[in-house]
C-alpha cells in the first residue's frame, strides 16, 4: 500500500470474548494497517454478572432500541477511515444497547458516512434479527456494509442456552458436568484470523466489491435453516412483550418488576418448547417450501438489506 490504511473497530464487550475474536480476525493486519480501537462505555455501566432481574429488565429498551446513553468517543468523529470494523453482540434479537446507542449517535453519522464497514459478531446462536437492525441503521447513517462474520457457539441450542446463562449469571464460563464451556468455541475464536487475509486484500486494493464473497467462502457466515424459523417465531413476542412491560415505567422502576417476571418465565418455558417444535417447521417448510427457505437463507448470509417488517 502506498500509504498504510486505517482502520477503525469500534466495539461493545462484557466478557472480553468479543475482543479475543477481534485480536485474531485483525492479527494478519497488524503493522500492515494503522488500527484504531473504540470501545463502547455505557454511561451507566450493565453489570456482569447480571441478576436475573436486571438482565431481564434490559430487554424492553433493548428491543424497542432506546438505549442508555455512552461516554463520549476517544475518537474524533472527523477523522478519516478506510475501513469500519463494527464489533458487536446480539441481545433479544437485537444489537446490544451500547452499540444500538453508538449506531443512533450524531459521532456514528460522521465517522461512517460513506465508509466501507464489516460487522463481526460472537454470540450465542440467534443473531438474524439483530443484524437486520445493524443492517438498517448502517444503511439510515449512509454506511456500506460490505462484510460480516459471524462466530456462534455451535452446541444444541438447550446446551447452549444453559451455559450461557450460568456465565451471564454466575460468571463461570468454564466447563461442568456433562456441559461444556460457554460460548464460542476456542478454535473458532483461534481460527478466526483467517478472515484477514481478504480484508488486507481489499484494503490494499481499495476494493471492497468482492470481499463479502471471499468471507463466506472461508465460512465467515453458517446458517442453519431452523433459526430463520426459530427468529421469526420469536420476533413478535419480543416486541410485545417489550411494549408490555415498557409501559409500566422506566428501566429499573418497581412499577414494571412483574411484568418483567412474567416475561422471564414465559420466555424461559418456550425455549425448550419451541427448539423440536422448529426442528419440525424448519423440516417442513425445507420440504414444502424449499425454494422460499433457500432463498432466505442466502439472503440472511448476505450483507444485502430487505425493509424491516
Amino acid at each position: 500500500m502506498s500509504q498504510q490504511a486505517k482502520i477503525l473497530v469500534v466495539y461493545f464487550t462484557q466478557t472480553g470474548q468479543l475482543r479475543r475474536i477481534i485480536d485474531h480476525v485483525t492479527a494478519p493486519l497488524q503493522g500492515k494497517a494503522a488500527i484504531t480501537y473504540e470501545e463502547i462505555v455505557p454511561v451507566q455501566p450493565f453489570p456482569f454478572p447480571w441478576s436475573k432481574q436486571e438482565f431481564f429488565d434490559a430487554m424492553p429498551e433493548t428491543v424497542l432500541g432506546s438505549p442508555r446513553g455512552i461516554q463520549p468517543l476517544k475518537v474524533s468523529p472527523d477523522e478519516h477511515f478506510d475501513l469500519v470494523i463494527m464489533a458487536y453482540q446480539p441481545w433479544f434479537l437485537s444489537p446490544s444497547q451500547p452499540v444500538a446507542a453508538f449506531l443512533q449517535s450524531p459521532e456514528a453519522s460522521r465517522l461512517l458516512k460513506g465508509k466501507p464497514v464489516v460487522t463481526l459478531l460472537g454470540c450465542r446462536n440467534m443473531w438474524l434479527n439483530a443484524q437486520e437492525k445493524t443492517k438498517k441503521y448502517l444503511a439510515d447513517i449512509g454506511a456500506h456494509l460490505v462484510g460480516n462474520i459471524v462466530l456462534v457457539d455451535k452446541h444444541p441450542n438447550l446446551v447452549s442456552l444453559i451455559t450461557i446463562l450460568r456465565w451471564t449469571g454466575k460468571g463461570k464460563k468454564d466447563a461442568f458436568f456433562i456441559f461444556p464451556p460457554a460460548g464460542v468455541q476456542e478454535k473458532e475464536i483461534v481460527e478466526s484470523s483467517r478472515f484477514g487475509a481478504p480484508i488486507l486484500q481489499a484494503l490494499e486494493q481499495r476494493n471492497f466489491a468482492g470481499l463479502h464473497e471471499q468471507l463466506l467462502a472461508l465460512d465467515a457466515v453458517e446458517l442453519k435453516p431452523g433459526l430463520i424459523v426459530l427468529e421469526n417465531r420469536g420476533r413478535g413476542p419480543f416486541r410485545f412483550w417489550a411494549r408490555f412491560i415498557s409501559a409500566k415505567g422506566e428501566p429499573g422502576s418497581e412499577s414494571r418488576k412483574t411484568r418483567v417476571t412474567m416475561y422471564r418465565i414465559v420466555l424461559l418455558a418456550a425455549i425448550p418448547l419451541l427448539t423440536p417444535f422448529t426442528t419440525v417447521a424448519s423440516w417442513m417448510q425445507l420440504t414444502f417450501r424449499r425454494k422460499q427457505l433457500e432463498n432466505d437463507v442466502t439472503y440472511y448470509k448476505g450483507v444485502s438489506l430487505r425493509e424491516i417488517n
